[in-house]
């Protein structure tokens, strides 16, 4: 299997609608050249997403969604999502510093952070101390400084126009 020589750390950020959508095209284009990609989801799990209908026909993707389909709007934030939060980042931990996948995506963890369901401080170590090869993407609104600042990629997507401003619902097969 080919490796990176190196990976690097990119962060997809802003109010615009695409951070997730940018990184799936990244992990569409990874295993395309027969790299391994884990995407773990922070605070999606539960929700009907339609990317989650198509992972398993895919090789060398694996996905993960950690949540219970509701939105995080509490602060402080409950327990159970607390919780959902600290389950997938021990297993962002492990398999970052696994190397066994190229790409690792760690999508909407910056929201996960904005809302204090996970340590800034254990983030960053990860970002520090991941194996030279793994490429790591990191999506969601909120991004920290201290993220941008340690990123060697960083693109924010901002909101110019949206349909949703007009009435238009989320739409299957394209918002969700």
């Amino acid at each position: 299997m080919p490796k990176l020589e190196k990976g690097l750390v990119q962060v997809y950020t802003g109010d615009g609608k695409g951070k997730t959508s940018a990184a799936f095209g990244l992990a569409l284009r990874a295993i395309g050249r027969g790299l391994k990609v884990y995407i773990i989801q922070f605070i999606k799990g539960g929700f009907d997403y339609g990317e989650l209908y198509i992972i398993d026909k895919l090789p060398n993707l694996k996905l993960k969604a950690f949540g219970r389909g509701k939105f995080v709007t509490h602060q402080p934030p409950e327990k159970v999502d607390i919780a959902f939060a600290e389950e997938a980042f021990q297993l962002a931990d492990k398999v970052v510093k696994s190397g066994e996948y190229d790409m690792v995506i760690l999508d909407e963890i910056n929201v996960a952070l904005n809302l204090k369901l996970i340590s800034l401080k254990e983030v960053l170590e990860l970002i520090k101390n991941k194996p030279k090869h793994v490429e790591l993407v990191l999506t969601g609104r909120y991004a920290p400084n201290e993220i941008i600042e340690i990123a060697d990629l960083v693109t924010e997507m901002k909101e110019v126009k949206h349909p949703y401003r007009k009435g238009c619902q989320a739409r299957k097969g394209i918002d969700y």
